[in-house]
């Protein structure tokens, strides 16, 4: 995790204290479960949750100095709590294994940290709501190859992302969900030394499903989903930015990043003004997808379990989820602040003398009796004059004054296919699909 892309909500959730707090959750909670079931003293639990009440300090060094001598990170910290909770504390981790601790705690980890970034999600399509319904008919350039094509609207374009962010979001919602399991189930994943009653009662205070059949680990498919849900999410986050980029070219310019006061560009070039908050976007989403091939790689464990996942997991759990969480806000930002310039949107659809209409002219002369291989050769003869004039002829003129077309389309009627409104008719009907509303 590196500070400079880290938000402290998400940060907060990965810090050692954090994760075992939820370690003695788990494992008070099957204490609590084991009592109700006879197999322990009621004391035990209620000697563990009395220690907590005090709000106590986990003394995340002293846990370490007791691991530095186990060499077991589990046994340390049931070690230290012993220390502190006394006699009673013998009864925790009854019938467990570590890993019923270490899977179940990742469950909680993970599904915290997905409502995080779904909440990141819920603010960034509102923004782009906003901002789509604030250019809805502004008009632009559409561009297929980084070729003008046709006309679209802004408003369109951010239409396009809010449907993209909103798959994502449901996707983040199915992966939540599959990797919310809970695993209490002993060595080897037998219930042979714990109840499985004690998993559904740990599951149900933590807010988890019961994993159906764990071997001694949870099956790692579930993670390499969510991995690679981060993964896609963070593409979609580099495509609006790549997309920010290419509008900022100084040939382009039809929309920037936001410039504060006091800003510079460049420690050489006083005039620059760099899309460099989307650029950092683009970095950061290929280490997100980066961190889903090692979760696929971590489904295929030997046998019952290895550790071979751990140490990935270390890695790619806290980097994953911070790295997106500022992924998610930073893209929120940009969009809100989006400088949005229309006038240089119409002067860039303007520019290729009218070449964004081709296609009206073709249709209208197939449906005037022109087969389509000598409408296409009509409007193509004039359209390459007018791009090798770099946009100074006329389009509308060229066709006018061409005999073949002008035998089968009026003045008039050519005229009316450069009409921009025409290519907008449905947009309304795209925002209904998109946003519910028009």
């Amino acid at each position: 995790m590196v500070p400079r892309y880290a938000r402290p909500q998400m940060t907060a959730l990965w810090e050692p204290e954090a994760r075992f707090r939820i370690w003695f959750e788990i494992e008070a909670h099957a204490t609590e479960a084991l009592g109700e079931l006879g197999v322990v003293p009621k004391s035990a639990a209620k000697a563990l949750w009395d220690w907590w009440a005090t709000n106590p300090t986990i003394d995340v060094a002293a846990i370490d100095a007791i691991e530095a001598v186990t060499k077991h990170d589990v046994i340390a910290f049931l070690t230290w709590v012993a220390e502190q909770v006394g006699d009673e504390a013998r009864f925790m981790h009854q019938g467990m294994t570590s890993s019923d601790v270490l899977d179940t705690c990742l469950a909680v980890q993970l599904s915290r940290a997905a409502d995080i970034l779904i909440e990141d999600l819920d603010q960034l399509l509102a923004v782009i709501k906003r901002r789509a319904f604030e250019h809805k008919l502004t008009p632009t350039i559409g561009r297929s190859h980084g070729i003008h094509a046709e006309p679209v609207t802004f408003g369109l374009k951010m239409a396009e992302a809010y449907a993209e962010f909103s798959r994502c979001r449901t996707r983040l919602v199915a992966a939540r969900e599959e990797v919310a399991t809970c695993a209490i189930s002993g060595a080897v994943g037998t219930f042979a030394n714990i109840d499985p009653r004690v998993e559904e009662h740990v599951a149900a205070k933590l807010g988890l499903a019961i994993e159906p059949v764990s071997t001694q680990v949870i099956p790692r498919d579930r993670h390499a989903m969510f991995f690679a849900t981060l993964g896609v999410i963070a593409s979609s986050i580099e495509r609006l930015a790549v997309e920010v980029r290419h509008l900022q070219r100084t040939e382009v310019l039809e929309a920037e990043e936001y410039f504060s006061p006091g800003q510079k560009g460049s420690s050489a070039m006083p005039h620059k003004r760099n899309p460099v908050l989307t650029e950092n976007l683009t970095g950061l989403a290929r280490m997100v997808r980066s961190y889903a091939l090692p979760a696929m790689e971590n489904v295929a464990l030997w046998h019952e379990r290895d550790i071979s996942h751990s140490s990935v997991e270390r890695y790619i759990g806290p980097d994953a989820t911070i790295t997106l969480d500022f992924a998610l806000g930073r893209l929120t930002g940009v969009i809100d602040k989006l400088l949005v310039y229309p006038e240089r949107m119409m002067k860039n659809l303007d520019k290729m003398g009218g070449l964004v209409h081709s296609q009206r002219v073709l249709l209208a002369l197939t449906q005037a009796g022109v087969s389509r291989e000598d409408s296409y050769r009509y409007v193509q003869r004039n359209a390459m004059k007018v791009w090798e004039s770099d946009g100074q002829l006329s389009l509308l003129e060229l066709l006018k004054a061409d005999q073949d077309v002008a035998a089968a389309l009026t003045a008039e009627q050519i005229e009316e296919k450069f009409d921009l409104d025409y290519h907008f008719r449905q947009v309304d009907t795209i925002f209904r699909r998109v946003f519910g509303e028009a």
